[in-house]
């Protein structure tokens, strides 16, 4: 999935953004509220980790433009603050969850499983269609009596495909989805992906279609 992480403390920030990789998790990180607004209007993120304080001003105020502007992309807030009255404001705001610093990185990626469980509206991770059952948190993929380890493109590529089948996705938008905008790739690399995909699912109930000039679809057939 990718999420967007907004957060001034470099060292920090390149903790979460290590360990949420090895997940496989494509990670976009803004350290001002500034360059937050530009991440979020260009781009779709599965999940935004936000801080409070930062150096142009209050991440409490990026969390109220976000939900004014009707965005339903789920926020957990990262915070120093334990008062009570603190975390009951930042829940108020539109905030799905929030961790308080010190945290674990363990702790934080649980409550980042359990936002999005309840954001697909859901309390399990597999997803089954046809013959296929599909496992983002173990990152598997049961054809039948078969499980294949996906590796983490193939697992992210897959997770947007599944997640809205009969949907076509441009090349440029899977790019987006797959990449950071640090890492230099072309719309080429999509087709590597995609042909990988194609030979796990071949004895599945499950197909993706290639649109020219459109991009690609999954279909159960």
């Amino acid at each position: 999935m990718k999420f967007l992480l907004i957060e001034d403390n470099i060292q920090l920030a390149h903790a979460i953004c290590s360990r949420m990789g090895l997940d496989g998790h494509v990670i976009d990180h803004a350290s001002t509220i500034q360059d937050a607004q530009a991440f979020s209007q260009t781009d779709d993120y599965d999940l935004i980790l936000l801080d409070i304080m930062l150096p142009d001003g209050d991440g409490r105020d990026f969390l109220q433009r976000h939900r004014d502007g009707k965005k339903d992309t789920p926020v957990i807030v990262l915070t120093a603050r334990s008062q009570v009255s603190d975390r009951i404001s930042i829940l108020d705001l539109g905030a799905d969850d929030y961790v308080t610093k010190p945290f674990d990185h363990a702790e934080l990626e649980a409550r980042c499983r359990a936002v999005l469980r309840r954001k697909g509206g859901t309390s399990q991770t597999i997803i089954r269609i046809g013959n296929v059952g599909f496992d983002p948190v173990a990152g598997t993929l049961q054809i039948g009596e078969e499980t294949v380890q996906l590796r983490n493109r193939e697992l992210r590529l897959l997770e947007v495909l599944i997640n809205a089948p009969g949907q076509i996705f441009a090349k440029q938008k899977l790019v987006d989805r797959l990449f950071s905008y640090d890492d230099d790739v072309s719309e080429n690399a999509v087709e590597v992906y995609i042909g990988r995909l194609r030979k796990h699912l071949k004895d599945s109930s499950l197909q993706i279609t290639t649109l020219r000039g459109l991009g690609y679809r999954l279909d159960h057939v």
